[in-house]
Order: structure tokens, then C-alpha cells, then sequence
């Protein structure tokens, strides 16, 4: 038992079986409110758990270790070495195992007797709250997280997930019935009927997650752009979004469901309602029409601000080419391939609902809260609507892509003017390079003469100009035979 203050032979045998690692002495921590235990392995039982300590026998040896402590830091005071302007480092490990013996004391004193053998085999109180005080703290699992430690406890609290999700909910008229209501993953889960993955897709949290439409049983689940939405028979839920842009479509798109569910002709809550069906539609069609109307339009608006940047910027390149905006041009192209891509993913997200009849079918969320039910291939309605706005998306698609092929138009213009002027520079290079070899036969014959050798020459009155001549006329031709040479290569290439 775990009271008993000394091991039994075999688990004493246990423990140095299962220990991988040689205990170390325990030193104390200021600051820290944990203190060290060997690691027992996952293959020991927690009954070996149980038998490797008694966590009350180490108040004896705490107890020493702090009357030492402080006659040392006594006799350092007294010294001058240290300032006293701190508190005893055991006070953190001694008052939870003094807290933990008193509450044991407590329960064995309320306990009742045992009247029989059976209660006389159940655990006594203190294993009850040594477990307990394990379990809270983890030490037989993982390490121990101070409750006020330091920059690495705070750093894992921050990567643990949030379990809530903030979000606005709009009933079937139009009302706002919760704005900006923080909820549990598990609350949403129960009260929608959801799986806890199909919540990952509407977490604002996930930033880098592929536009998607997930009909489920009794809801719509929505992931497009800005827009992580869950649409019911009765009611729309949209979450948070991530950043000031995505905040304000949100506002807008709120006011735009508050527009569409408040007109007088707009809704059909219950399928009886079917007097006017071009007039009337279901709660769950709306809401989603709404929602992608706000799709399309943000995209629009994105595509117009872009195409007419990079429009701009192709119409200054056709009079000059400047080395600044070629780098514009490089940026402006990574902007329309995001964004060309981006809108591919929304479209192939409208397109994989299309394709699924069940999926379009099981749409119709009114019919199916009044327990009606509809075949796979009657879903007319929603397919048109779905369609349209596909349409859209695609037109959005087809500017972006002449868009781009007007930017790659461009850089080919841009490649070919920047040939031709390094073609013009290597031409200008090689009449240097022809200059040079006619000026360096001139020093040559210069440099014949130069030498300090005597020579028959040196007293004739006319060897100077003569000289002269025949080394200017040595530059002259082969300058011109090798701009004739030139001239000729080129009309080859021509």
C-alpha cells in the first residue's frame, strides 16, 4: 500500500527493471513550483506507479533541506554577501504535501469503518487524493506545467487549441439572434448535428483550407473566400473571419442576408407555401444565394482593381521599358497567378456540388425538417441557381487568364526589345574590338621604330613621314576590312 514508508522487495525489483535512467539528486528550483521524479516507462503498471514512492516521505527530507537552506542564507545575510529580499525556495514543495495531509487526515476521519472484507480490499482515501494530485499535476505521463512558470509554460498553453469558435446568427426573418457568441467545438457539434472535422472547415483559425460546399444531414456547411457559414432549415450561422478586409465583406454580407430575409415575398418556410414558387423560396436557397452573391461580388471587385493595375502598367511598358516596372510586372504576375488560382478553387468547389445529385438533392433542408423527402434527380432549382452563379465565376476566370495573357504578351515584347538592345551593344563591342586591333598594328610599327637600335633611318630627312603613313594606312584597312567582315555576318543572319 502506498501508505507503507519503505518498498517491498519486488517492486523494488520492478523499478530498477522498468527505470531506464538513474535517478539524480533533487535540487531545488527558485521559481519553480514542480520538483523532479524519475520517469517510469509506459510498460511499468500503474500498481508499480503506486509502489515505486511515498510522496509523504520525502517531508522529512524537504524539512532538512529547508532548515539548511535557511542557515545558509542566515549565515550569507549576517555576512553581506546576499540581500534577504526573497522568500524560502521550499515553500513551493512543502505547502501543497502539508495541504495534501490534511485533506487525507480529514477523509480518514469522516470515512466510516469497515464492516466487511470487501470494504475492508477498497482503496483508502489517501491513494484517492495522491491520484488525484498526480492526475492534475500529469507527473506520471508527461511533464509538469507550472501554474505561474515562466515563457515556456505560456508558449505551450498558446499552442493548445481553442475550443471555441465566435460567430453571428440570423434566424429565418432576417434577425440577428447572436452577434459575435462564443461557443464550444462540442456545443456547435451537438446542437447542429455535426462531426468534429466538418467544424476544421469553417474555422476561421485555417487559413490555408480549400473552398469547399459540404451538405450534411440537416445543414450546409460553407468555406468560400471570407465566408465560413453553416446554413440550416431555421436559421444561419456565420462565423468570425481572419483580418480587417475579411470583416468588413462579412458586415456586408450580414446586411445583405438581412435585405433578402426581410422582404415580404421572399421566404418559404414550410412547403404548403408553394402558391407562388417564382416568387418563393426556400430559407436555405436565399441564404445561399446570398452567399454567393457576396462571393462573386468580392472577386469581381479584387479582378477589376488588378486587371486594371496590370493594364496600366502594360500601356506605360509599350512606350519605354523601365527597370522598375519590369519589377512591378513581376509582382502584378505572382498577384494574377494567386488570384487566377483562387478563383479556380472556388470554381471547382461549385463544380464537385454539380456533379453530385445526392448532394443537390439533399439541399432542400425545408422539406426536409417537415419530414418530406425528394428524389436524386429532382433538384432543379438549386442546380439553376448553382449554375448561374458558375457562370459568373468562369467569366471571372476567363478576364484573369487574358489578363495574364496579355501580361505574358508583354514580357515576350519586353524580351525581344531587351535582345535587340543587347545585340546593339555587342555590335557596338565588336567595332571597338576591330578599332582596337587597327590601332594596336599602328603602335606596333611605332614600337618597331621606338627601340633604342641603331638604324640607317634614324639620319634619312624623310623616314619619319614615311613611317607615319604606312601605319595610318595599316590602321585604316584593317579597321575597314573588319567592318566589311561584320557587315557580311550580319547579312548571313538577316
Amino acid at each position: 500500500m502506498l501508505g507503507s514508508a519503505s518498498l517491498s522487495a519486488a517492486s523494488r525489483n520492478t523499478l530498477t527493471t522498468c527505470s531506464h535512467q538513474q535517478p539524480r539528486p533533487m535540487y531545488p528550483a527558485i521559481g519553480r513550483r514542480d520538483f523532479w521524479r524519475p520517469r517510469i516507462p509506459t510498460a511499468a503498471t500503474r500498481q508499480t506507479r503506486w509502489m515505486s514512492f511515498n510522496v509523504f516521505d520525502l517531508l522529512p527530507d524537504l524539512e532538512s533541506l529547508k532548515s539548511r537552506r535557511t542557515k545558509r542564507l542566515e549565515d550569507a545575510v549576517g555576512k553581506g554577501k546576499v540581500k534577504h529580499n526573497f522568500g524560502s525556495p521550499f515553500e513551493h514543495m512543502t505547502q501543497p504535501l502539508s495541504g495534501l495531509k490534511r485533506n487525507w487526515k480529514q477523509n480518514a476521519k469522516d470515512a466510516p469503518a469497515p464492516d466487511d472484507s470487501e470494504n475492508s480490499q477498497k482503496q483508502p482515501p489517501l491513494r484517492q487524493e495522491v491520484y488525484r494530485y498526480q492526475r492534475s499535476a500529469q507527473l506520471a505521463d508527461q511533464p509538469f506545467i507550472p501554474e505561474s512558470g515562466g515563457k515556456e509554460s505560456r508558449a505551450r498553453m498558446e499552442q493548445m487549441p481553442d475550443l471555441r469558435l465566435r460567430c453571428t446568427e440570423l434566424d429565418i426573418h432576417g434577425n440577428v439572434t447572436v452577434r459575435a457568441g462564443e461557443f464550444l467545438k462540442s456545443e456547435l457539434c451537438a446542437q447542429h448535428g455535426l462531426q468534429p472535422r466538418d467544424l476544421r472547415k469553417i474555422d476561421s483559425k485555417f487559413v490555408n483550407q480549400m473552398p469547399a460546399i459540404l451538405v450534411r444531414k440537416h445543414a450546409i456547411l460553407i468555406n468560400l473566400l471570407h465566408i465560413r457559414a453553416l446554413i440550416e432549415a431555421d436559421r444561419i450561422v456565420l462565423f468570425d473571419s481572419i483580418g480587417a478586409q475579411g470583416s468588413y465583406n462579412q458586415g456586408l454580407l450580414v446586411y445583405e442576408l438581412q435585405e433578402r430575409l426581410r422582404s415580404p415575398s421572399g421566404t418559404r418556410n414550410h412547403p404548403a407555401d408553394a402558391t407562388a414558387p417564382e416568387l418563393l423560396q426556400p430559407f436555405e436557397f436565399r441564404a445561399l444565394e446570398a452567399v454567393l452573391i457576396s462571393v462573386v461580388s468580392s472577386l469581381q471587385s479584387d479582378e477589376e482593381v488588378l486587371v486594371n493595375l496590370v493594364q496600366n502598367l502594360l500601356a506605360y511598358l509599350e512606350e519605354s521599358v523601365d527597370r522598375s516596372k519590369l519589377r512591378e510586372l513581376l509582382q502584378y504576375s505572382k498577384r494574377l497567378s494567386r488570384f487566377s488560382q483562387k478563383v479556380l478553387n472556388i470554381r471547382d468547389a461549385i463544380e464537385e456540388v454539380l456533379e453530385q445529385d445526392e448532394d443537390l438533392a439533399s439541399m432542400y433542408l425545408t422539406e426536409k425538417l417537415h419530414g418530406m423527402t425528394r428524389k436524386k434527380d429532382d433538384h432543379d432549382d438549386v442546380e439553376l441557381m448553382m449554375e448561374t452563379y458558375l457562370k459568373q465565376v468562369e467569366e471571372i476566370v476567363n478576364h484573369i487568364e487574358s489578363a495574364s495573357s496579355h501580361v505574358r504578351t508583354t514580357e515576350d515584347v519586353v524580351n525581344i526589345i531587351l535582345d535587340s538592345q543587347r545585340n546593339s551593344l555587342l555590335l557596338l563591342e565588336i567595332r571597338l574590338t576591330i578599332l582596337t586591333v587597327g590601332l594596336s598594328t599602328g603602335t606596333f610599327i611605332t614600337g618597331l621604330f621606338g627601340m633604342n637600335l641603331l638604324s640607317t633611318l634614324e639620319s634619312h630627312p624623310e623616314a619619319f613621314y614615311v613611317v607615319s603613313c604606312i601605319a595610318f594606312i595599316a590602321i585604316v584597312s584593317l579597321t575597314l576590312a573588319g567592318l566589311r567582315a561584320m557587315r557580311k555576318v550580319l547579312r548571313k543572319i538577316n
